[in-house]
């Protein structure tokens, strides 16, 4: 039993070094740690970025066509596992854990960054820059976004639970080529790699969502949203994180997704109903119209013949994010999934992750829309000159009980940042331990430690400040991983062949 959740020291080490390697220069030199990143975005975005739209191609179609195939009806378990956990509650974990609280950030006021700089070439504040406004965050939050979820939970879900690997680690992705031999140098890079990847999409994610989560609040108090509010925010955030990892994996994070998926519904409700309810159904039916027209296309436009750097600054940006975060979620959706079948999980994650995201964008982001276009509202130069947190608060506030609106979407952001902190730390501390026996969930303090870790990363974001900032870090941490997927790909589909042949 000493040895049940023995923790890993090699890998544990390495990921606090490389936290400390990265963050700590940052802090200290903010200024041109700034720049450079800055600089290391733009070659990335600008030389590599064809890798990412073909990587979401190849992505989407593998997992079409694996959920069509006679590998759909492959289960994930033997033939007497029953499903751990009901439909609605599968869902409502990984919404939460896939989405955390930058759904909350950017389906607001994602449209207002479109509306003056569209894509394809359209004219800014044109009725064709209205219709992309309206439609490309669904897109970027759409099916090609989950497939990148989805790749990584079937690779890591199958050897767990059909050849019962002994340890819940994204290395295990690619047991068929590594032979089943995880704890080789080879094993042991892809966890590292792994690892840093987690580190830099929460804390993106973390980095978006707080300073949303502080200017909330802000308007609430009457305080000002500053550095030190945000700081409050992730300790705030990190507390709570500890309560529920202390009431465990079913009356904690099962209990807050469950609650937080309501309490959001509620909102949306809320908002359709009060707000211009016909122009939010006529839009929502032509953004979805425009995207299904348009779908390959918008997966494959590089703007290759146009000075126009809206495909760097947003696709590959999304993209790289979800790469990046793409691995955590997977071993995360792989706890849950025990005794559900490989079409189950592929439609249930394309589905239910996409449409939980379409509500957001199609009601939230389209009332905000409609106070730009009416003249109810400045949104969009509130968002260019105040920022995302302050356009978001004038959105909510123009509702009846805008206050009381205000402060449940301030619940429901904190709570989803809660889970990414709870889901990640979950992730981060099953990676680090030796053996982790089916059903089983890593110590106590080894998953409040990395809670506290995780941290780091978006209070040295935050410090040094800007957007572009908080993208690189997700754009860098994701580039090693391209390569990975396409061995999970492959080492998955030689499982399958091999198993069922």
């Amino acid at each position: 039993m000493r040895d049940k959740h023995q923790i890993d020291w090699v890998a544990f080490g390495s990921s606090i070094a490389v936290i400390l390697l990265v963050c700590i220069p940052l802090a200290m030199f903010p200024d041109s740690g700034g720049k450079v990143l800055l600089d290391i975005y733009q070659w990335i975005a600008g030389e590599l970025g064809y890798l990412y739209l073909a990587f979401g191609v190849f992505v989407l179609i593998f997992l079409l066509w694996l959920a069509g195939s006679r590998y759909g009806r492959v289960r994930l378990g033997r033939a007497d596992d029953e499903q751990e956990f009901s439909t609605l509650s599968w869902a409502a974990m990984l919404f939460c854990a896939g989405v955390g609280a930058g759904l909350l950030a950017w389906a607001p006021i994602e449209w207002g960054y479109y509306l003056d700089a569209p894509p394809f070439g359209a004219e800014p504040r044109s009725t064709e820059a209205m219709e992309w406004a309206s439609t490309y965050g669904i897109f970027h939050w759409g099916f090609t976004a989950w497939a990148f979820y989805c790749l990584p939970t079937l690779a890591i879900a199958y050897p767990y639970y059909v050849k019962r690997t002994r340890s819940l680690r994204f290395s295990h992705s690619c047991h068929y080529l590594l032979g089943g031999r995880e704890d080789t140098r080879a094993g042991r890079l892809l966890d590292l790699l792994f690892m840093i990847g987690l580190l830099g999409g929460a804390g993106s994610s973390l980095g978006f969502s707080t300073p949303l989560i502080a200017g909330l609040f802000g308007r609430l108090t009457g305080l000002e949203a500053d550095f030190g509010m945000e700081f409050a925010i992730i300790l705030l955030s990190v507390v709570l994180f500890a309560t529920s990892v202390w009431l465990g994996l079913r009356r904690g994070i099962k209990r807050l997704s469950e609650f937080n998926m309501l309490l959001a519904l509620l909102v949306l409700a809320y908002v359709l109903i009060i707000g211009p309810t016909g122009f939010l159904l006529d839009t929502s039916v032509n953004s979805v119209g425009l995207m299904m027209q348009n779908f390959l296309r918008m997966n494959s436009w590089t703007g290759a013949f146009s000075d126009a750097s809206f495909v760097q600054d947003w696709t590959i940006f999304y993209w790289a994010w979800w790469i990046a975060y793409g691995p955590f979620v997977g071993l995360f959706v792989t706890r849950i999934s025990r005794g559900r079948s490989i079409r189950e999980v592929v439609l249930g994650m394309l589905g239910y992750g996409s449409l939980g995201c379409a509500l957001f964008y199609m009601i939230i982001g389209n009332y905000g829309l409609h106070l730009e276009l009416a003249g109810a509202a400045p949104v969009a130069a509130t968002l260019s000159q105040q920022g995302a947190p302050a356009a978001t608060s004038m959105i909510l506030s123009e509702l009846p009980l805008g206050v009381l609106v205000i402060a449940a979407y301030a619940v429901v952001a904190l709570v989803f940042s809660v889970t990414t902190y709870d889901s990640a730390s979950y992730i981060l501390a099953s990676s680090a331990t030796r053996l982790l026996p089916i059903g089983q969930n890593p110590v106590r303090w080894h998953r409040v430690f990395w809670a506290f870790m995780l941290a780091v990363l978006p209070l040295t974001l935050l410090f040094i400040g800007g957007l572009k900032v908080v993208q690189t870090a997700t754009l860098v941490v994701s580039l090693p991983l391209l390569g990975v997927g396409a061995l999970m790909a492959w080492s998955l589909l030689a499982q399958l062949r091999a198993d069922h042949s």
